[in-house]
């Protein structure tokens, strides 16, 4: 048997440690993961009120189509339900443009460090992969638009950003729209766009409307607290998605998944005290961040990522054994950083405690 050649030199995408295997590792009672972005807060209860009833009828096949929950998120977002398309994640429509899209002798252009996916599925696809470092944590959106070419299929820009967390500012999106030639799918991923406090977003939603070569990646992941289900979208001109549902594999939600997603919408109480708690937690963990001489970038999303005297892998392995999952910028391409999940506020206090004392004693 022979693989693709690119294979040979690839890894599989590497999750941070489970929580199971971190408590046996150190004889712990207690994890908390603070490594993924994922909600602390959990999610809706009318999610878990109505699960009995969602797992019904698992014998019978999804809706390939996801009709209810199209119709629920076109309503919610005022778009036409020809223009989305729905994946096992934002993360398969991120693998379904790369199976559109990208082939060999194309190439695909994105910042570096950012959602690591986008480059995993180009090179799977044979593609020349473009990245452009990324300057004090934003994107270096004149380079990315001066490296696009005759063969370039696919712009990435993520905003807020994965890792660093900063978010593009309205007019610097616009023009990069403006200077984008049609031939280029730009893929605006807004996985945290819930987290934004800014009145400087682009309201690429609207863009649709002037941008047929713009698509937007959302998720239910993330603020909605549905990891564990994994769904989410895309949003796109008619032609854009009718060019993209070909590359989807037939039953790709899952029933419960389509159901949760649409209580979820409906339940924007819990969306907006998860937030609220965001917000708080984060603000103070950059106030510990300033007053113990730790610089960070301006996150809009839920997480922050924090510049250290010491390595990430320090540490990581540091707060590991003490209970806390989180992730070293080590392995997303920043070092001497961590990426810390917006946590809640009582395990918050606990590892600012911690971090405190590795920098006062183990800074070796």
């Amino acid at each position: 048997m022979k693989a693709k050649d690119i294979l040979r030199d690839m890894k599989p995408y590497k999750p941070g440690k489970g929580i199971e295997e971190v408590k046996k590792e150190y004889g712990l009672e207690r994890i908390v993961k603070l490594a993924s972005n994922e909600n602390p807060f959990g999610f809706s209860p009318k999610v878990k009120q109505e699960l009995p009833e969602l797992i019904a009828n698992l014998e019978i096949y999804p809706d390939g189509y996801a009709a209810a929950v199209r119709r629920k998120v076109a309503e919610f977002i005022n778009v036409n339900d020809n223009q989305l398309i729905f994946g096992n994640g934002s993360d398969e429509v991120v693998q379904i443009i790369c199976r559109t899209f990208l082939e060999p002798g194309a190439n695909t252009i994105m910042a570096a460090p950012t959602f690591p996916q986008y480059r995993h599925n180009a090179l799977i696809e044979g593609a020349e992969v473009r990245e452009v470092p990324l300057v004090d944590g934003h994107h270096d959106l004149d380079e990315m638009l001066r490296q696009i070419d005759a063969q370039t299929r696919v712009l990435w820009i993520c905003t807020p950003n994965n890792p660093t967390g900063v978010h593009i500012e309205s007019e610097k999106l616009k023009a990069v729209m403006d200077a984008c030639p049609d031939h280029v799918l730009v893929v605006l991923d807004e996985a945290y766009y819930e987290y934004l406090e800014t009145d400087d977003y682009f309201d690429s939603l609207a863009a649709l409307d002037n941008y047929a070569n713009l698509i937007v990646l959302r998720t239910f992941s993330k603020a909605y607290g549905l990891a564990g289900l994994r769904i989410g979208y895309g949003v796109g001109h008619p032609d854009v998605i009718r060019m993209l549902e070909p590359s989807r594999e037939p039953f790709n939600t899952t029933t419960v998944s389509q159901a949760a997603a649409i209580l979820a919408l409906d339940d924007q109480q819990f969306l907006q005290t998860s937030l609220e708690e965001n917000k708080k937690n984060k603000k103070a963990l950059m106030k510990f961040c300033d007053e113990n001489g730790l610089s960070y970038y301006d996150s809009q999303a839920n997480f922050l990522l924090i510049h250290l005297p010491i390595s990430g892998d320090e540490m990581f392995q540091h707060l590991l054994a003490k209970g806390f999952i989180v992730r070293s910028g080590e392995a997303l391409g920043l070092p001497n950083t961590i990426r810390l999940t917006i946590g809640r506020s009582e395990d918050m206090a606990v590892i600012q405690e911690e971090m405190k004392q590795k920098l006062v004693s183990g800074v070796k």
